[in-house]
């Protein structure tokens, strides 16, 4: 069971799903309407049947009048079969407006990750808070969709119960038993003391419930999520992640992956939730259902009891009880959604604490000039940075300065801060130190959309979507088809586009379209510096861009590179140092700082240098 600490107030519990009912009302207040028109018609009509069958069993028992039969039954079979079709109906609705809940929630909160700052959405902690949203709604539904698919339907049957139960068993309490050795039960501490039974069980029954219910919603809930989380990992490895298959295959990973998933079942005979269940869960559980059934003794007692001594005809013992039955139900699924709420709060509000992550990066209201001279320049005066949670400096006061039309190289090990650089110089994130500047103006101060539009980057772990070519070049459902072809063309891609059966409109990959198009490793990196070039910034940055390509392809798409670049700044991240002869300067980052700056020639002439050091244990490569 969670600590004391983690628990939450049942004000804040209120506040929380109450919160949660704003966030669906704004989003699609149907889900609302849908759900209350549908419960509130399905928990009305067995009292229609209830009402007349009990009209019905007075008129045998009584005076057995063919006609009055005749006719109560037709009442019966008319109002069954209308309220029928409106339920049936009305749930047809509902089932369509919640089928969308779950893809709404994912999207909102994959629009949260996207209006977030990037360096936030980098952050463990952020992923990991929104890991535990998806898991507890993964798992059992915790957290905005409880309220929107189970708490506020309950509370709506369960009042409409409790309305229709106390509007039929109001005679059970006022028909008056004749003068005589019962006439005990016409006293109103009878009805006090019966009353007062009925409504304990029906209280202690839910809470009883609800106790033992958090023994799995609390006291569980880590280890089913952490097995949940195995299970998703191990369990679908071999079909669902093609970058693993092949491996999987190769060494029969399959059998480590069952064994994996199979060791942290969470439902296992030796497992937390099988001891409780054989121990305080089960107790509490079974004795609310004994308690439960003591509410039902009783009611079943005192209705028999007014009936024998001459209170009301037979016809009212199957009305009464069942209304009672009914009443015990309704204020036992009112109280046991009480219960509910407040184990969900504890997920709304890891929910909400997620949403309302600030976003504290400047946005700036500067303009970026729009240039068609292309005529800006970068500097970077004294910048350093840490990750979020490190204590390594990735970079440490990198003072350089790119001039326009210039192609820059930045070479150096892995982990020397290439990568950080770029995520800097795109305003990903912000330097812990010092500034960087455009055209002599702090990046903080332009406006944030404006300033990332300069760029055009290709990262080393690009992605490209199931859609068609062209969209996939343009970034965007409409392009210009003769200006996605030309990039396609510069980038090296020209010769595959003509194989391709529908041009540009041939999907990649089969995910949506099985005519969909395989493309390799090498192909995929044409079409990713393609988009770059098809964006048209006056800076473009490419991150290891021929890494995928073979040494005849590479060799091409160098030596096209003034041609695709033409007057835009270039920055190359690379560790094969041949792309450093086709660029005008060279930066050479080692542990986070530049430790040389300068020409090919330049750097190669430093014996002692980096660079040198570099390019010569390279060497073999560069034999002509």
């Amino acid at each position: 069971m969670k600590d004391k600490k983690d628990q939450i107030s049942a004000k804040e519990a209120w506040a929380l799903n109450k919160k949660a009912i704003a966030y669906w009302w704004n989003i699609d207040r149907r889900i609302f309407i849908s759900t209350a028109a549908c419960n509130i018609i399905k928990a009305i009509s067995p009292y229609i049947t209830i009402y007349f069958s009990a009209q019905l069993i007075g008129e045998i028992a009584g005076q057995h009048r063919p006609q009055e039969l005749v006719r109560i039954a037709a009442i019966v079979l008319i109002a069954t079969a209308i309220m029928g079709l409106i339920s049936a109906a009305l749930q047809r609705w509902k089932n369509a407006v919640h089928e969308s809940i779950f893809y709404i929630n994912r999207k909102q909160q994959l629009d949260k990750m996207l209006s977030m700052d990037f360096c936030d959405t980098d952050d463990m902690d952020v992923q990991n808070l929104l890991r535990h949203i998806q898991e507890g709604d993964n798992w059992s539904g915790w957290g905005t969709t409880r309220v929107s698919g189970k708490i506020f339907s309950d509370v709506i049957t369960a009042v409409t119960k409790i309305i229709g139960a106390v509007a039929l068993s109001v005679t059970l309490f006022t028909s008056q038993v004749p003068q005589g050795n019962m006439d005990f039960l016409n006293s109103p501490w009878m009805v006090v003391l019966i009353l007062g039974i009925m409504m304990a069980t029906a209280i202690i029954s839910p809470m009883l419930q609800v106790k033992g219910e958090r023994y799995f919603t609390e006291g569980c809930a880590d280890e089913v999520k952490r097995s949940n989380r195995i299970f998703c990992c191990y369990g679908h490895m071999a079909i669902d992640d093609k970058s693993r298959s092949e491996d999987v295959r190769m060494y029969t990973q399959e059998v480590f992956c069952i064994e994996k998933s199979n060791a942290n079942a969470w439902a296992g005979k030796d497992s937390k939730i099988s001891r409780y269940a054989r121990g305080p869960m089960g107790f509490l559980l079974g004795l609310a259902v004994a308690v439960s059934r003591i509410f039902t003794g009783v009611a079943y007692l005192f209705v028999c009891l007014k009936a024998w001594a001459g209170a009301f005809g037979v016809g009212y013992v199957t009305q009464d009880i069942s209304a009672i039955t009914s009443l015990s139900s309704g204020v036992s699924l009112l109280l046991s959604t009480w219960g509910m709420i407040r184990t969900n709060a504890i997920y709304l509000k890891d929910t909400f604490a997620f949403f309302e992550l600030p976003n504290k990066m400047y946005q700036g209201s500067l303009t970026v000039e729009k240039r068609s001279d292309r005529n800006y320049q970068v500097e970077f005066r004294n910048v350093s940075f840490q990750y979020p949670g490190s204590q390594q400096w990735a970079l440490r006061n990198v003072s350089m300065k790119f001039t326009i039309g210039e192609r820059l190289a930045v070479v150096g090990q892995n982990g020397s801060g290439k990568t950080t650089m770029i995520k800097l110089l795109c305003r990903l994130y912000d330097p812990a130190e010092g500034e960087i500047l455009l055209n002599g103006i702090n990046i903080r101060k332009y406006n944030y959309k404006e300033y990332m539009s300069i760029f055009s980057v290709v990262f080393q772990d690009f992605q490209l979507l199931s859609l068609p070519l062209g969209q996939n070049v343009a970034a965007a459902g409409q392009y210009d088809n003769g200006w996605a072809r030309q990039c396609l063309e510069e980038a090296g891609f020209g010769p595959r586009l003509a194989t391709m059966p529908q041009g540009l409109e041939t999907c990649l990959f089969k995910d949506f379209d099985n005519k969909g198009v395989a493309v390799s490793g090498g192909e995929a990196q044409k079409i990713a510096i393609a988009r770059a070039l098809y964006k048209n910034a006056p800076f473009i940055v490419l991150d290891e861009p021929t890494a995928a390509l073979d040494p005849i392809a590479e060799a091409e798409i160098y030596a096209k590179f003034n041609t695709l670049i033409q007057d835009r700044t270039a920055v190359y991240i690379s560790h094969r140092l041949s792309s450093c002869r086709f660029c005008d300067r060279i930066a050479v980052f080692h542990e986070g700082s530049v430790v040389q700056f300068g020409t090919h020639e330049e750097l190669l002439a430093d014996k002692n240098g980096q660079y040198n050091q570099l390019w010569n244990a390279q060497a073999q490569y560069y034999v002509s």
